[in-house]
């Protein structure tokens, strides 16, 4: 049994919970896509949480006041004790989202998961058209299996969310993705622009946009906004490259969620483990909340009061927190410097600079996602930050 630490603390759990819990359940997963956001050191099946582990786990984030919990991966769905999964975070009060690629799933066993408190879908789309699916996610048959699955999601009358990742080998088919949205009648599309990070990184120079096209996607979002109006809800999302205010790091580092890898480590964000000289805690060493509260991970970047200028003069360094602390590192080599995303950073004029030139190269030769990582055209294409031209 964990112990939960000093329970004499000051602190007001209710004011400073996490909303949402990111359960990585797995890094196993049938698709191969190329901008996976797990980190690139892929965490083996041999080292995953068990389902008791899980099981305290919902019960610690159900005490620590957390409301919402994406079950994810990798694919979750192949972990044959998803339904118990599933059911620990329900009977904690917790609302339950399956993020998959759909491809796994039967009707039957989702109407399992349905009786075991399941509440939501996130179904993902790499594509309109089948065959283009297929390359993306380096996996066949995926497009039918997923038009399939969204069938079932609405049988079983439950909400269904699309979640499609947009990048140069679809960026042109948003209209069509959004009638697709709407023909499978999903509540809310995700229309979110690749964020550079773990495999997407490597194949940047496959896969970013041109500016001229992530304006035309804006338009379209923004046109399909007002003409869908009580039939589908769309977020979008820009890519840092074109920003000129850095996006929040998850509404500040540290301040509203939470991600739990496979083993168990415990990250302020998806991407904190490519943040190297970190060190995270493990959900079997110590308890949720004290990990929360008292971390050292944790309180590195909370606030602002370590942000350097010239962020700690900035009147947005309360909205934006210096923006992403992952693509500072990636970028800068210092995860504390601000967001080169950022108009006022010394590295931004840099990161537009590859963000044009990459986005002009014709190439498709995708490193897939793998559990071992093989050598392509990205580490010999791939810009340097200090040496564009």
């Amino acid at each position: 049994m964990i112990e939960a630490g000093n329970t004499q603390e000051t602190e007001s759990i209710c004011a400073v919970a996490p909303m949402g819990l990111l359960a990585e359940l797995t890094h196993r997963c049938p698709l191969q896509c190329p901008y996976c956001s797990n980190p690139t050191e892929l965490e083996r099946s041999s080292g995953e949480l068990s389902t008791e582990d899980w099981t305290r786990v919902f019960k610690e984030a159900g005490d620590l006041g957390i409301l919402q919990t994406h079950l994810s991966g990798g694919e979750p769905t192949v972990r044959k004790d998803l339904e118990l999964i599933t059911r620990a975070a329900s009977d904690a009060g917790i609302y339950t989202n399956l993020i998959t690629a759909g491809v796994l799933l039967t009707k039957e066993r989702l109407k399992r998961l349905v009786d075991h408190g399941l509440d939501h879908v996130q179904l993902s789309v790499q594509h309109v058209d089948a065959k283009l699916a297929d390359k993306i996610a380096g996996f066949k048959g995926g497009y039918s299996k997923k038009v399939e699955l969204a069938k079932w999601v609405k049988d079983l009358d439950l909400p269904l969310t699309l979640n499609a990742p947009m990048h140069r080998h679809n960026v042109e088919y948003l209209d069509e993705i959004i009638e697709f949205a709407v023909k499978l009648g999903a509540e809310r599309l995700e229309v979110a622009h690749i964020q550079y990070y773990g495999w997407a990184f490597e194949n940047r120079h496959t896969l970013i946009p041109t500016k001229e096209q992530v304006y035309r996607n804006a338009d379209t979002v923004d046109e399909a906004r007002e003409r869908l109006k009580g039939i589908l809800a769309i977020d979008f999302v820009v890519p840092d490259y074109y920003a000129v205010r850095p996006k929040p790091c998850m509404g500040g580092w540290g301040s509203s969620f939470i991600t739990i890898s496979p083993t168990g480590k415990v990250l302020p964000c998806h991407a904190a483990a490519s943040i190297k000289g970190m060190e995270f805690d493990n959900v079997k060493d110590r308890h949720l909340r004290d990990i929360w509260l008292h971390s050292s991970a944790f309180n590195k970047y909370r606030g602002t009061d370590y942000l350097p200028e010239p962020c700690k003069s900035c009147e947005f360094r309360e909205i934006d927190f210096g923006g992403c602390r992952c693509q500072a590192f990636m970028f800068t080599g210092d995860a504390a410097n601000t967001d080169p995303a950022c108009s006022k950073s010394s590295f931004h004029k840099e990161l537009l600079q590859i963000a044009e030139k990459e986005s002009q190269m014709n190439e498709d030769d995708f490193m897939y996602r793998k559990f071992t990582k093989q050598t392509s055209k990205a580490d010999a294409s791939k810009v340097d930050a200090a040496k564009v031209d």
